[in-house]
Order: structure tokens, then sequence, then C-alpha cells
């Protein structure tokens, strides 16, 4: 079974970089963010609304590649969270999660016996139709797995700690724009409110060592949250590269102009 790098480097304390893609779904998708430098790919079938047909055929794609493939689930549903994981994603972001019985239902669904339960199958998508030891690889894959709440409210603030302490639970992702409204300033990250917040999650996670987690929308941006601690950095989304990229093009066809 392919190991999980990204996993592995973000366990040794290096920052990681990746893209969430919520529109584009080409073959070639996978490989272009490869040759462009990006460690992981987190496609959403929350916000995208991809079905999971899509999601198979765009983790396929990553196979053979290093790019590490994740996915951002639509809901706590114990089937929307093991299908993508069956079908190859090395990691899941869960959303809107807020207690610690949440974090230990999704660590238990997302591992198998002893320690959880999720259901065992072998030879398919996410072993790469692979044969071997039936131990072997249920150890390998809980190992490879990156289990990620979203924390985008109060309450999971409030919880973090609980949150992260959670054995399975791997990191925390700050979902920027559904805590900002939690909190009662929507979109204003500058807000004292929204800074406490941050603040309060990324203490926690370096007190359990775990990884936190941002999507950013600049390089600027990114590097105000890797400065107070984020390692794992998604840097845009593939809607926001293409329409920022023509947009600044063409500005500078027509500047040429005058």
């Amino acid at each position: 079974m392919r190991p999980n790098p990204v996993k592995a480097k973000l366990a040794r304390g290096e920052a990681q970089f990746g893209t969430m893609i919520l529109d584009v779904a080409g073959p070639g998708l996978a490989k272009i963010f490869e040759n462009a430098g990006a460690d992981f790919i987190m496609y959403d079938m929350e916000a995208a609304c991809f079905d999971i047909g899509k999601i198979k055929d765009q983790l396929s794609m990553c196979r053979g590649l290093k790019i590490v493939p994740m996915v951002n689930v639509a809901s706590q549903d114990p089937v929307m969270i093991q299908l993508p994981l069956d079908c190859g994603a090395m990691g899941l972001m869960i959303p809107v999660v807020e207690t610690r019985e949440q974090a230990e239902k999704i660590a238990a669904i997302t591992h198998y016996p002893p320690k959880g339960k999720r259901g065992v199958a072998f030879g398919i998508a996410q072993d790469d139709y692979s044969l071997g030891g039936l131990d072997k690889r249920i150890r390998a894959a809980d190992r490879r797995n990156m289990i990620i709440p979203k924390i985008e409210t109060a309450k999971g603030v409030e919880n973090i700690a609980e949150i992260v302490s959670v054995p399975g639970i791997d990191a925390a992702f700050v979902g920027h724009m559904d805590l900002s409204v939690s909190l009662g300033v929507p979109g204003n990250y500058t807000h004292p409110k929204f800074q406490a917040a941050v603040d309060k999650v990324i203490a926690a996670c370096k007190r359990h060592k775990k990884p936190g987690a941002c999507l950013v929308a600049s390089p600027e941006a990114a590097k105000a949250w890797m400065k107070k601690g984020f390692r794992m950095v998604m840097y845009s989304t593939d809607t926001m590269l293409l329409a920022g990229a023509y947009r600044a093009g063409l500005e500078a066809i027509k500047g040429k102009g005058k």
C-alpha cells in the first residue's frame, strides 16, 4: 500500500502545501499540480458537490504520482466518510466537528479493529487492487490515512483541546469562513475574536503535537498563518487560481495598450 508522505513530513515538523479542488476535474489535473510543486490535493465533496464516482476517477489519476490525494467530505455520515477511503483517499477533512464525542466517532469509523470499527475491504482501489496479508494492510491503512476535523464554529473552538487529543485524529483545519460567521464577525478575519479563536486552535494543536491546517487566498495570508504555527497549508482553489491568473494577464494586456 502506498504510504502518505504528507502525513510523515508533517509529523517531522515540515510544512506541506496543497490546494482545494472545487470545480475542475480533468484527467491531467493532479499531474499539473504535482508539476507545480503541490504536496497534496484536496478534492471537495461539500461545496463543490463532486459525487463519489467523480472522486474515485480523480483519486485514480493520482496513482503513480507523488502528490497525495485527500477529500473534504460533505458530512459526518459513516458511509460518506468511509467511501472516499475505500476509493483511495489518503486523508479526509470532516465538517463541523464540535465535540470530543464526534471526534471519537470519526476516529472509530476511519480506523480498522481493534482501534476502530471501519468495515474491512482490500484488493480494491484503496490498496491499488493488490494482494497480500490482511493484517499487514490493515496496519498500513491506519498509518497512512490522515483524519482532519474541521473547526468552523465557536463550539468547536471551545472544545478544540479535547478534539485534537483523540487518538486517530491527526490535525485540525480552521474553516475560516464558517468560523467567522459563527463568531458573529462574517468575513472579518482581522477581528480580535477571530484571531483569538485561531490562536486557541493552533495552541491546542501544538500542545498535542498535531499540525494545524488552513486554506488561504494569497501568499501573504499563507505566511501569516504559518507564522502562527500552521504547517498544512492549502493555497487557494482551482476556481480562484484560474480566475486570478486570467484577470491578472488580461489587465496586463490591456495596460500595455494604453
